[in-house]
């Protein structure tokens, strides 16, 4: 795979004998992009194996515990339709600069922590930086290759960065908290987190301003109420089950604050999510595909990763390691999708990659009372590797569908309803392991929901994801 410069600032194919120093031009946007989304997501998995340690080393209560961990993605997820709109206004790299400075800033915070209250007061900062970076990365791929087939494979390279991240979290924080200790799970981030800023800076174009757009702050309160209501009441569902009265009320209080922005955005003048994007089907209909595939792949990765640890005695690093067949395929599947993308588009890939997900996660359902692995091996990587190679296809969906002026909108809505497919993965996942009538059987159940998660996402492909390479929805 490669990259070259244009003279417009774009980015297609190297010609032959390009310099090197032109594809480091073109791939430099590339890496400072994908080195802050990486960044970001790691964070959401590598502090799992940290927190007992940290608890037991800052004599947590159970209660901080959960608020380290949870924290971060609460806010994260909160905030990201308000990165966006910001993004939108005041310049994507502005804000995607701003994001990494404080996300690295607060990585030291916490690393730095001398007690529980400072370390999760400095991981809801960091969730702050983290939704600040995730709308202005595709943003600015989409700036920094203005191509069809450079962008694909420009966000194909992108959507893998969660995956791998996810997938090797585990497996890092294993290492680190049993080498060097917990506190370099956050230090890891402060060379990623310079090396970004010092990349986007240098090799990033400065985005344009839309400064005379208003910003509807009663809307993105009600927006940051809703994610964060519905957030944190999966994140509960896990542990409480979904009967429990503070789920019921989180999910039902979510519920009023949607109604409650449905009434503000046909009041505003300048609303956060224009309804003009939302009756785009290409649009809605992938960030609907988002959430589904998300859904089945976290829920995966969560519920193996126990199943692994409870029930086969692997240690933290076994478990990552265990899962790296999933994370191989999602580098592989992201840069093949990328490359086919030209030529097929984005509908094929999408549907295609939905079936064999489905097709991995019902093998493992069917592959009957504790499999050994070597039985798993064949159903995590169809999993790892269709959910990314439809990854690319939905992402290039929906930049395309929506307007330049909004592109960070847009990506802030495809990335939220991606986290709560997350969320209410893992919760679904959760409550399935601790009620079934046996730890294998609440596997089975989950892998077989996260099957039909896929199959209704390849329905919706089909129906909402232009067949023609390049058509979009709006110019």
């Amino acid at each position: 795979m490669g990259f070259a410069a244009t003279a417009g600032g774009g980015v297609s194919g190297p010609p032959p004998g390009a310099a090197p120093e032109s594809r480091w031009r073109s791939l430099a946007p590339l890496l400072a992009v994908c080195a802050g989304y990486f960044m970001v997501i790691l964070d959401v998995t590598i502090i799992n194996v940290a927190v007992p340690v940290v608890g037991r080393d800052l004599s947590a209560s159970l209660t901080g515990i959960q608020w380290i961990t949870d924290g971060y993605t609460l806010v994260f997820a909160g905030f990201l339709l308000t990165g966006g709109a910001l993004g939108d206004r005041l310049g994507n790299r502005r804000v995607f600069c701003t994001g990494v400075a404080v996300f690295t800033a607060s990585s030291a915070a916490c690393a730095l922590a001398p007690s529980t209250s400072f370390l999760v007061a400095a991981r809801l900062l960091e969730g702050l930086g983290a939704a600040l970076i995730v709308p202005g990365s595709l943003a600015l791929l989409q700036q920094a290759y203005p191509a069809p087939a450079a962008r694909s494979r420009a966000f194909g390279l992108w959507g893998s960065m969660a995956g791998i991240a996810a997938s090797a979290g585990p497996l890092l924080g294993g290492l680190l908290v049993s080498t060097a200790g917990w506190r370099w799970v956050f230090l890891i981030n402060l060379p990623v987190g310079v090396a970004c800023l010092v990349l986007t800076l240098r090799h990033v174009a400065a985005s344009p301003r839309h400064a005379g757009r208003t910003l509807d702050w009663p809307a993105q309160c009600l927006v940051v109420a809703a994610v964060a209501l519905v957030t944190a009441a999966l994140n509960e569902a896990g542990r409480r089950g979904w009967s429990d009265p503070v789920v019921a009320a989180g999910l039902g209080l979510s519920v009023m604050a949607v109604l409650a922005l449905a009434v503000r955005e046909r009041l505003a003048r300048s609303p956060a999510l224009p309804p003009s994007l939302l009756r785009s089907r290409a649009l809605s209909g992938g960030a609907l595909i988002g959430l589904l595939f998300n859904f089945g792949f976290y829920g995966m990765v969560f519920t193996t990763s126990l199943d692994f640890q409870h029930q086969r005695g692997f240690s933290a690093l076994g478990t990552g390691a265990a899962l790296l067949p999933a994370v191989a395929m999602t580098m592989f599947a992201s840069v093949l999708s990328g490359r086919l993308a030209r030529t097929t588009g984005d509908r094929p890939l999408v549907v295609s990659g939905m079936l064999l997900a489905a097709l991995g996660l019902a093998g493992w359902g069917v592959a009957g009372v504790d499999p050994a692995y070597l039985l798993l091996v064949a159903p995590m990587m169809a999993a790892g590797f269709g959910t990314s190679f439809a990854l690319t296809g939905a992402t290039s969906t929906v930049m395309g569908a929506a307007p330049t002026a909004y592109s960070g909108t847009a990506s802030a809505l495809f990335n939220t309803t991606r986290q709560i497919g997350s969320a209410t993965g893992v919760a679904l996942g959760g409550t399935l392991l601790a009620t079934a009538t046996d730890y294998n059987a609440g596997t089975r159940l989950s892998m077989a929901i996260g099957a039909l998660a896929y199959l209704i996402a390849a329905v919706l492909a089909w129906r909402c994801i232009p067949a023609k390479p390049g058509r979009t929805q709006h110019a």
